[in-house]
């Protein structure tokens, strides 16, 4: 209960204007007494919270609220980093055991040994590694071109017509594509090994192992799916009043595909194509086990770079020399045709 006696207004304001005394243990932020009259104690005279004492980080974070921009640039060179460092470290490794002469690796750091470009010349006079390169390019570009004709009509005919069980099919195979390449080897190697009397004119033994087929026929069956679903969704956006237009000019459906559709869906095919290289170009499982990995064989360029392996010494500085040769070609393919993959892949995003 309060004192009747006391006069003192409860709000801490003088009726008569002046302003309230002020408590001598009042301290400023950094520490120290503000003055009376002096600017540190106008702060609070005129009833503004003194600004507290910020850390780089506090401050940073206080800049960032005000401009979220800081916040979208520094995340954005943090995951730039983050990129190269993961990818083009690799590479940057492989260069500097190529450069590294032969008995010296163990003494890297992150500078070559000593500096022996040479090995990119020695690869190809150790093994014929050129005649690698070429069969894995020409399973690659074969495969890549079975892969684009049949997706192409399969994704016409999934894209753009009607007609009963579409959409079962169409999961089934996406389904298909789930499978492991492992899960076909047997049949395959099967099918390939077995003698076939009309392919002797061809084969020597009537046998398809040790020849493109047995590569080029697994591998376009185990990337056509992707490329089926890809060229689909493609497909399907174009509109009907172009193809339309194309039909009552004369031109057949096939040609109204390839002449009206596939144009259109450039970015869509190139993407498609672009993926089924670099993944046969790549691959090893069916590559491996389908030749006897002699270059005159086609074997594919990764049995060329374990031919450097011998049974007492490891040509360690050859295969990484060997490994950046062999990255160049779809390096090359990227870099022309990247404008076409990510609008490709970007494709869909925004429904009009």
């Amino acid at each position: 209960m309060s004192d009747p006696r006391d006069t003192t207004d409860p709000s801490g304001i003088d009726e008569s204007g002046a302003d309230p005394p002020r408590d001598p243990t009042l301290r400023r932020p950094d520490g120290g007494t503000p003055a009376s009259g002096s600017d540190d104690a106008s702060i609070l005279k005129d009833g503004r919270d003194a600004e507290l004492d910020r850390g780089p980080f506090q401050q940073w974070v206080a800049d960032s609220i005000e401009n979220p921009d800081r916040v979208y640039r520094a995340m954005f060179y943090v995951a730039a980093v983050f990129f190269l460092f993961t990818t083009l470290f690799p590479f940057y490794w492989l260069l500097m055991v190529a450069l590294t002469p032969e008995g010296q690796l163990q003494n890297i750091v992150f500078t070559p040994n000593g500096f022996n470009p040479g090995a990119f010349v020695e690869v190809f006079q150790v093994i014929p590694f050129h005649v690698y390169m070429f069969n894995s390019f020409v399973i690659a570009l074969a495969s890549t071109a079975v892969v684009l004709v049949v997706a192409s009509l399969a994704g016409y005919a999934f894209g753009r017509l009607e007609f009963p069980g579409r959409t079962p099919l169409m999961l089934l195979v996406l389904v298909i594509s789930f499978f492991p390449p492992a899960a076909f080897f047997i049949p395959l190697n099967d099918l390939f090994n077995t003698s076939f009397f009309f392919l002797e004119p061809i084969t020597g033994d009537g046998t398809l192992y040790n020849t493109p087929f047995a590569l080029v026929t697994p591998l376009s069956a185990i990337f056509m799916p992707l490329a089926i679903f890809i060229l689909t969704t493609f497909y399907g956006q174009i509109p009907d009043g172009l193809e339309d237009a194309a039909r009552v000019e004369g031109t057949t459906r096939l040609g109204a595909l390839f002449r009206v559709i596939i144009p259109l869906s450039a970015p869509g095919v190139a993407t498609a194509g672009v993926l089924t290289f670099i993944a046969t170009y790549n691959e090893f499982f069916f590559s491996f086990l389908m030749t006897d990995g002699q270059p005159e064989n086609w074997a594919p360029i990764l049995d060329g770079i374990l031919a450097y392996q011998g049974q007492y010494q490891v040509l360690y500085h050859l295969m990484a020399a060997a490994s950046i040769l062999g990255v160049i070609p779809v390096a090359i393919l990227v870099v022309i045709a990247q404008e076409k993959i990510v609008s490709g892949l970007t494709a869909g995003a925004l429904k009009e």
